[in-house]
């Protein structure tokens, strides 16, 4: 089945774009998207904002995997800048199953660790600057489900085909600061329980390579001061699966 590349292009368009509101800037969750024992998966991806992803993961079993995550943005800018790290590790299961078990089932769940660094500037009229410093450091606990089915479609492009693949993942993360100062001052504590649904697009290169578009949202499901949502997830990427089962 072809695929318009005006549809294509109409994908790459956003569903929702948001500024650097929150302490905590999502990363872009894992969907290696494995088929049997020993498949290795690693990924990279970059949003507009700059935050950059590294996914990898791992199956030891034909239903087994564990995953390794790290991301990092250092965002400057005139009047505020924004800095985060953020590393995870997390196991779970995953399945095949439908027409030539093409559709792919993943469960995982994990933890993860984070720091932030916010800064905001302001000038008056008589050229005086100030500045507010934000700097915390934070866990995270997180379950994700994703759904994932290969090579449905293909787009066509100077009379090659080139497989689609599409996913959806639903990621709900729990956050807890463990430190907070503000102009060097300590600040009460503050946690969040954060929905983050996703989707993506694969486009298949060749057997092992393949390129991603990434769109998603976050929302939080306690009102906060700073451990708030308002960060979206849009970034292209590249996605590398190598020993998985082959689709023809």
């Amino acid at each position: 089945m072809q695929f318009n590349i005006y549809k294509l292009l109409l994908l790459l368009i956003p569903f929702s774009i948001s500024s650097c509101s929150s302490v905590y800037m999502p990363n872009v969750p894992n969907s290696p998207m494995l088929t049997k024992k020993n498949e290795v998966h690693a990924s990279g991806h970059i949003s507009l904002k700059g935050n950059v992803n590294i996914n990898t993961a791992y199956a030891v079993s034909d239903h087994v995997g564990v995953l390794f995550n790290g991301s990092f943005i250092n965002q400057q800018k005139n009047r505020k800048d924004f800095r985060q790290d953020l590393v995870e590790a997390g196991a779970g299961y995953f399945t095949t199953f439908g027409p030539e078990n093409s559709r792919i089932l993943e469960f995982y769940g994990g933890l993860g660790r984070g720091s932030t660094e916010r800064i905001y500037r302001s000038t008056d009229k008589n050229g005086v600057t100030t500045s507010d410093i934000q700097n915390l450091n934070f866990n995270k606990l997180f379950f994700q489900v994703n759904y994932s089915s290969k090579e449905q479609k293909s787009l066509t492009l100077f009379s090659k085909k080139y497989p689609l693949n599409y996913g959806t993942i639903f990621r709900i993360s729990h956050l807890t600061m463990t430190d907070f100062k503000r102009n060097n001052v300590n600040q009460p504590f503050e946690d969040n329980i954060f929905i983050e649904p996703v989707f993506f697009t694969r486009l298949k290169l060749n057997q092992n390579i393949q390129l991603q578009y990434t769109s998603g949202s976050n929302f939080g499901l306690k009102n906060r001061d700073f451990m708030t949502a308002g960060n979206s997830v849009f970034t292209l990427g590249i996605v590398v699966n190598v020993g998985g089962t082959i689709f023809n």
